[in-house]
């Protein structure tokens, strides 16, 4: 069959070379010329909202799915009158939108952080007056990678803002004291079939992920359960078809809701050495309707960001169980250009090969605990 994928990044390229080993043939559409899942496939250059170019998507192939969440909604709902589209496009809809995202989670019975919607300067003094300091500011669309948002700690920060960032539509969301920041991956499929990988704690610096790290110390079968439960429930109100990723706190006992990812993850990216199936083999099964494969966790692993430039391809892999996935994209400030993931048996062993491999892949960061 052929996968057509809305998106030619580091995403759209990973499935791809994934679904390779299933027999299966991939499309893309993008913008850029230069993007790099063009590597790996056919990429059909030109804009999302471009009918003549989506029906061209849609005729060249069986499914179609997307590698990142600010596709325009209009566009996967026209493609999905013309040829199946997963996720659905209600998903996309829902995770588009930081509001409509918190509204959502707070009907299922997730917990959130206390949010109120922004459209004013009163209504922003109105939220702080009522959720208090400190708390985030945030665009409702288009903010990733830590862009859109403000922290206000004080009265002099709520006015700069209001002055950065009061031209959109904004969001005030209550600020978590978390203790951790984790994340689960869950992959529904066609027959209904679902899947959980391990809790996956990440540590972010400048907005930006830069280690993931499964089954942490921070880690029980509890916070596993309570973590499939709020995603399962994402995955039967929306009728989920693909890989779901959701982004969680920890504070004291509780589990808060931050976001969801209707597509494949950077937090997940350790699964592809790292566990039985990959998310990226994952996604491709739950699209077409075959049977998912295990989520098992293979020993013990984890996975640094390269960011801004690659580390020294013979330095990383002269640490023994270390793999490098180079995207094939030009190096540039805070761009994901490429990561490392690492096995190893135990998690001393594999701290000790973090340890090694942080001053060539990310120097500065450090591992979760």
């Amino acid at each position: 069959m052929t996968i057509g994928v809305l998106g030619g990044g580091q995403l759209g390229r990973m499935i791809a070379l994934a679904g390779y080993t299933l027999g299966q043939r991939f499309v893309f559409l993008d913008p850029g010329a230069e993007s790099s899942a063009g590597h790996v496939g056919n990429l059909r250059v030109g804009a999302y909202d471009d009918e003549e170019r989506l029906s061209e998507l849609a005729r060249k192939s069986d499914v179609v799915t997307y590698e990142f969440e600010n596709v325009p909604v209009g566009s996967a709902r026209f493609l999905n009158e013309l040829v199946r589209v997963y996720p659905p496009p209600r998903a996309l809809e829902v995770s588009q939108d930081r509001l409509d995202e918190k509204a959502f989670f707070a009907s299922l019975g997730i917990p959130t952080a206390g949010f109120a919607a922004i459209s004013s300067k009163e209504d922003l003094d109105r939220a702080v007056a009522k959720l208090g300091l400190p708390a985030v500011l945030k665009t409702r669309r288009f903010g990733y990678d830590g862009k859109g948002q403000w922290v206000l700690r004080t009265a002099e920060d709520v006015d700069h803002a209001w002055e950065a960032l009061g031209a959109a539509s904004l969001v005030l969301e209550a600020f978590v004291p978390f203790e951790r920041e984790m994340s689960i991956l869950a992959v529904r499929s066609t027959r209904g079939e679902t899947r959980f990988y391990p809790l996956v704690e990440n540590e972010h610096r400048d907005g930006i992920l830069r280690v993931s790290y499964p089954k942490s110390d921070a880690w029980t079968a509890d916070l596993q359960a309570r973590a499939e439960e709020h995603a399962g429930r994402i995955l039967t109100a929306l009728d989920y078809v693909g890989v779901l990723a959701m982004e969680l706190f920890i504070t004291g006992d509780q589990l808060v809701a931050n976001e969801m990812a209707p597509r494949v993850h950077n937090s997940g990216h350790w699964t592809i050495e790292g566990a039985e199936t990959s998310q990226f083999e994952n996604h491709v099964r739950a699209i077409l309707g075959m049977p998912l494969g295990s989520t098992r966790m293979i020993g013990c692993s984890a996975m640094i960001n390269a960011i801004g430039k690659l580390p020294s391809r013979d330095e990383v892999l002269a640490v023994e169980g270390a793999h490098l996935h180079a995207y094939g994209k030009e190096g540039a400030p805070g761009r994901k250009v490429g990561h490392v993931t690492v096995r190893a048996e135990t998690r001393k062993e594999l701290r000790e090969k973090i340890e090694k491999l942080l001053p060539i892949v990310d120097p500065g960061g450090k591992p979760p605990t």
